[in-house]
């Protein structure tokens, strides 16, 4: 057996991915592949309506929004929500905790005046309370990133904005794994590989009135208004994803919806930070403790001049054990963690199991 702790692409529910297979010649009954259905027909057309219908029953998405289903990745959406929505104003905020939101905001530096809400960092360790944040009440919006991949920070709060200022927000890596009031967001965007299917899928959520007010020169490609016109069918969309993405949302609704998706964040994430936390400083994770993430868990191990040959063995332990990609990303080094929806409960036992058998071997 292996467990895919991986940051994405990521570990998939496995009766999901039995259901693909067994589809994978003939899909819904139609005598083809979906990698061979057109997208313009009505099969396809159920599979991505279904799909579409079944996130908006997920998140009760309220009628005034917009669900869109894009190519390009969150990175592509650091473009697009710029080349629509700041030509509002000319200037955007944005909140900058963790690497991605920093490289979204030197995205948006291309396509207007970003102001960065908070003091740089020299650690992305934290989320600093709303109240020391410098907002521009003329912005066209407010960014920030719900849940930090790379440094394992997630927000505990919703920023509440004032003067009708949309809220902007990447939620790729923790997207349904817990309840949401999408009526707080102007803009909620997420790339599939974290939680919800294969690469190449982002899902856009979007207030009807901010449709419209794209820049003259955007890309028909990250066009929100061409996007919603043509039902997400612009051009050839990721057919194969979408059809996995809208499996894994029915998945989700059959285990206990989104509430169900929070409990078992609560108790996975917790398995893992409680050993962090008894080992008395053998592991060691750096993040605030209200804000650490339930998705990803960044950890060190063993002290300074030892933590290199300790991660090593502990990563070598832990393939020899079927638990891979538990290497921290390379900007940051460590051991890393991620316990999407699709990991179980079981699953990450086995690998707090490991953590403690190897505190009490090399703890010296």
């Amino acid at each position: 057996m292996v467990i895919n702790f991986g940051a994405g692409p990521a570990k998939l529910p496995e009766e999901v991915l039995k259901s693909v297979q067994e589809s994978l010649l003939n899909c819904n009954g139609s005598g083809v592949s979906i990698m061979e259905m057109s997208h313009r027909s009505q099969n396809y057309a159920k599979i991505q309506d279904a799909a579409i219908n079944d996130l908006r029953e997920l998140l009760n998405v309220p009628d005034n929004y917009k669900i869109l289903l894009m190519q390009g990745g969150g990175t592509g959406q650091f473009a697009a929500v710029c080349l629509n929505l700041m030509g509002r104003t000319g200037t955007a905020d944005y909140v900058v905790t963790g690497a991605w939101s920093a490289k979204a905001a030197k995205e948006a530096a291309q396509y207007g005046k970003v102001n960065l809400v908070l003091p740089k960092m020299s650690n992305y360790t934290s989320v600093p309370r709303q109240s020391s944040w410098t907002l521009d009440p003329n912005a066209s919006f407010v960014y920030y990133c719900d849940n930090e991949t790379v440094h394992g920070v997630e927000f505990d709060f919703v920023p509440e904005i004032a003067n009708g200022v949309p809220l902007v927000c990447d939620m790729s890596s923790n997207f349904l794994s817990r309840p949401i009031d999408v009526n707080k967001f102007g803009v909620i965007f997420a790339g599939a590989q974290k939680n919800i299917g294969p690469a190449g899928t982002t899902v856009v959520i979007i207030r009807e009135d901010l449709i419209g007010h794209h820049m003259p020169n955007t890309p028909s490609i990250l066009n929100f208004s061409l996007m919603d016109k043509e039902k997400s069918l612009l051009n050839t969309p990721p057919t194969f994803g979408i059809y996995v993405m809208g499996l894994v949302f029915q998945w989700v609704k059959r285990n206990g919806g989104l509430a169900g998706m929070a409990t078992n964040a609560e108790i996975k994430s917790k398995l893992i930070y409680d050993v962090i936390d008894k080992s008395n400083g053998f592991y060691s994770c750096p993040v605030d403790t209200a804000v650490r993430s339930r998705m990803n868990i960044p950890f060190r191990i063993g002290n300074i001049t030892g933590v290199e040959e300790l991660e090593k063995k502990f990563l070598s332990q832990a393939e020899d054990e079927g638990m891979i990609q538990l290497k921290g990303h390379r900007s940051v080094g460590g051991i890393r963690a991620s316990l999407y929806n699709a990991m179980t409960v079981a699953e990450t036992k086995l690998l707090a199991n490991l953590m403690l058998n190897f505190y009490e071997n090399n703890n010296k």
